[in-house]
């Protein structure tokens, strides 16, 4: 048949797709400067492990190993930004000065070098893939 085209399916994002998707305009809604510097750190998270998934977790953006498990990263926009390892992921006291202590949590305001670092490290320390 002259003309005739097969219809084309459209291609449904995938859940993660949809999950990334909200993440991103849950940043999108935040108001500057935090919303740059939170942006920035989703960036960190995901280049330092790409195996981690993000999705909205109680409100906020979250990095999971899949979209059906519990979240291992969650970053907060209250009124600081809240970098936070949750119960869910695998680590172990600090030792040394902190003695039981398991750092858990970091509050920034903005990201340098150096704490675009130690993001990275963090993330790593906790992902499956890391």
């Amino acid at each position: 048949m002259k003309g005739h085209t097969l219809p084309t399916k459209s291609t449904k994002p995938t859940k993660d797709e949809k999950n990334l998707t909200k993440v991103l305009d849950k940043i999108a809604s935040m108001d500057e400067p935090q919303r740059s510097v939170v942006q920035q750190v989703h960036d960190i998270i995901v280049a330092a492990a790409p195996s981690l998934k993000p999705r909205i977790w109680y409100g906020m953006p979250a990095y999971a190993p899949s979209a059906s498990t519990p979240a291992l990263i969650t970053l907060r926009n209250d009124e600081r930004i809240n970098l936070a390892v949750t119960e869910k992921a695998a680590f172990t006291p600090a030792g040394g000065q902190d003695a039981g202590l398991m750092p858990a949590a970091w509050y920034l305001e903005d990201v340098d070098e150096d704490t675009a670092a130690r993001i990275t490290e963090i993330v790593r320390s906790v992902s499956p893939a890391g």
